[in-house]
């Protein structure tokens, strides 16, 4: 495998507009351990095996057990996560899948069982970042890094 190009060499102010959404995730007082939640699912369906090296090191960094990573593929049947962790997954799939059928009403109203507005707002920004660096990392050709 071979990188097609150094996309922060190439381009350091897409670079720096992407490290503002994570700026702005990371003030947002979404939980980290939630963030790494989205980040490695979102990786996960968009098949970014770059994106899902890191994270799943940066859940270990966390505390996050190996029990919950390996399983979170499967988190429907997995009886490790809570309410709150399974609907922002639910709604990280659909945000991921956006197109297959949006974000049915009855999504959104779980979620805002267990989140506000503005933490709803966060979760969304995560996804969407996650998702962007996805398709950064896909399309420029990253690979992870043989440690």
């Amino acid at each position: 495998m071979e990188v097609r190009f150094n996309h922060m060499q190439v381009s350091p102010g897409a670079m720096q507009a992407m490290l503002k959404l994570e700026g702005f995730i990371k003030t947002s007082g979404l939980d980290a351990n939630l963030y790494e939640l989205i980040k490695i699912r979102s990786s996960q369906i968009n098949g970014c095996a770059f994106c899902l090296n890191v994270h799943t090191k940066d859940a270990r960094k966390l505390g996050e057990s190996e029990q919950r990573i390996y399983l979170l593929n499967a988190w429907r049947e997995a009886p490790f996560y809570t309410d709150k962790e399974r609907v922002v997954l639910e709604l990280t799939e659909a945000v991921t899948r956006i197109s297959e059928q949006g974000v049915p009403q009855e999504l959104y109203d779980r979620v805002r069982a267990h989140v506000d507005e503005v933490e709803y707002v966060a979760i969304i920004m995560a996804i969407n970042t996650i998702n962007a660096w996805n398709r950064i990392a896909i399309s420029t050709g990253m690979f992870p890094n043989q440690d």
